[in-house]
């Protein structure tokens, strides 16, 4: 590792990590940056277990974060994958009503979406639904024709190869440890360290993108941000071979409000297979992606902080029947035909699982917003889920805009 001071450090090479890199690399060509991911590859959890969805923009309060990155970020994304020749496909999505008491949070979608600026969004009825989605039943859908499907990783090496050919330096297989800052810190000639197995790195600024650790990484730095991350699990099946014809697109119901998370919904990657789910379960590790998957010290740390019981008294009913789904292929089952009354337990096949960071407040809320936030010397990325990768090219600017007005006369 380069021990020479660099201007920023940013923690974590995911896909948000990333981007950021590579734009500051554009914004500030003067500065000396380095990405510092604890894996031996970029991008292998959040970005690596992504679904590949690029969505369009209709699930999130108009002005929010969400939305405004999420319209942009597609727009610039699709840009971003033509130029690059990453392949894509805006294959559609129908958020489904299957009967009428979801006809007026249908509705609610349709109009958040307008309010956004989703483009051609349309409320179908059964018949131009069995256009789209031929094995599909509901009384009426929202057909949103330019989601897509894309390869996060692939992207999120593309935004790598920029910034490195920039003159930017990524080391992997570098977890930080510890950060300790200098008394001259924070723009009066000092340096943050970062330690590393790999060797202390010299930084005069901190951009924390660590996902399931950006809690962790935001404590280090001595930032009390009022949110610890709880990780929730989200389990697939994936369809057989012979089933794939059973989905065209992307295949989603009607969200329940209450819940920041979609529902299973059918999902066909850039790859050309079919992925049925997620549920949604408490993970008992921050990196836990198997059932089995245990850490005392993670779990405790959940089980110990307030904000997780007063979550967990708000929403127990749907977390048991979260688990229940989890245990039980026979629930799954029944859930995904409600989407798709044709298919049978015999075309689901075992599949991955991803990990959400989820950002929970001390009072139990879950944030349903992006949380960026900035520091003394650093700037934390707290609560970036879905549509985080679809929106990496604007959160990406976002930050490095921040970066700039906030650092720009001590770097």
């Amino acid at each position: 590792m380069e021990t020479g001071q660099y201007d920023i450090a940013i923690i974590g090479g995911g896909i948000l990590g990333l981007s950021t890199a590579m734009q500051l690399a554009a914004s500030a060509p003067s500065w000396k940056v380095a990405v510092l991911e604890k894996e031996d590859a970029l991008a292998t959890h959040q970005t690596g277990h992504n679904s590949g969805v690029m969505h369009s923009g209709i699930y999130y309060r108009p002005g929010s974060h969400k939305a405004r990155f999420c319209v942009a970020g597609l727009n610039n994304l699709v840009r971003f994958c033509e130029e690059n020749e990453i392949d894509y496909q805006q294959c559609g999505k129908v958020i489904v009503a299957t009967n009428e008491s979801e006809l007026g949070r249908l509705q609610d979608l349709y109009e958040r979406g307008t309010a956004n600026g989703v483009p051609d969004l349309e409320l179908v009825g059964p018949e131009r639904l069995k256009e789209i989605e031929p094995y599909t039943v509901g009384v009426q859908a929202l057909w949103a024709p330019h989601t897509g499907i894309v390869d996060f990783t692939k992207v999120a090496a593309a935004y790598a190869d920029k910034f490195q050919q920039a003159g930017g330096n990524i080391f992997t297989g570098a977890p930080v440890k510890k950060i300790v800052r200098s008394a001259g810190a924070a723009g009066s000639g000092g340096a943050v360290a970062l330690e590393t197995p790999k060797g202390t790195l010299q930084a005069k600024h901190i951009i924390n993108c660590g996902g399931l650790y950006a809690d962790r990484v935001a404590e280090m730095t001595g930032e009390k941000v009022g949110v610890r991350i709880i990780p929730f699990r989200g389990e697939y099946y994936t369809l057989r071979p012979e089933s794939h014809n059973l989905v065209s697109g992307l295949i989603y119901p009607v969200p329940d409000p209450r819940f920041p998370f979609l529902g299973v919904h059918f999902t066909r990657n850039i790859h050309g297979s079919v992925e049925a789910g997620p549920n949604a379960v408490l993970a008992l590790r921050r990196e836990g992606y198997r059932k089995r998957d245990f850490d005392i010290g993670e779990s405790l740390g959940s089980l110990a902080y307030p904000g997780f019981w007063k979550m967990a008294a708000k929403f127990w009913k749907i977390g048991m029947g979260e688990v229940y789904r989890s245990f039980s292929k026979r629930v799954f089952l029944r859930d995904l035909q409600r989407l798709l009354p044709e298919i049978k337990e015999s075309d689901l096949a075992s599949g991955g699982s991803g990990v959400r960071a989820q950002a929970v407040a001390k009072d139990g809320t879950l944030l349903d917003d992006f949380s960026i936030i900035q520091g003394r010397d650093a700037i934390h990325v707290l609560n970036a889920p879905s549509p985080g990768a679809t929106s990496s090219l604007a959160i990406g600017e976002h930050i490095a805009g921040l970066a700039v007005e906030q650092f720009g006369g001590s770097s």
